[in-house]
């Protein structure tokens, strides 16, 4: 890909809502866990998980595959820490914004 279709990608992906959403959801869950202090077994695993999220949402048109398997990851690692709970439905939500990958 050339960088006039990379640029091309980028616009298109400021523009969809969806992908902002994406976006904003996962700076949002990442800032929270940032500041959350106590340390547990996975959270090397969500940041990780939040960081592809977070550059899929950069580049646009994520994957849908890999963004639901970020996002099980994820909801795998933190799920047990209610604190986290309003920002992971957020995640969810925005992941689920870009439908499945049989078309639904």
């Amino acid at each position: 890909m050339d960088r006039e279709q990379q640029d091309r990608q980028v616009v298109a992906a400021c523009q969809d809502p969806r992908t902002e959403e994406l976006r904003g959801a996962t700076a949002q869950l990442r800032r929270r866990l940032a500041a959350h202090r106590t340390e547990f077994p996975d959270r090397a695993v969500a940041e990780d998980e939040l960081a592809a999220i977070g550059a899929m949402a950069r580049e646009g048109a994520p994957d849908q595959g890999r963004l639901r398997r970020s996002l099980l990851l994820v909801a795998a690692s933190l799920g047990s820490v209610s604190a986290f709970a309003a920002e992971l439905a957020r995640l969810r939500a925005a992941v689920e914004l870009f439908g499945t990958e049989d078309g639904g």
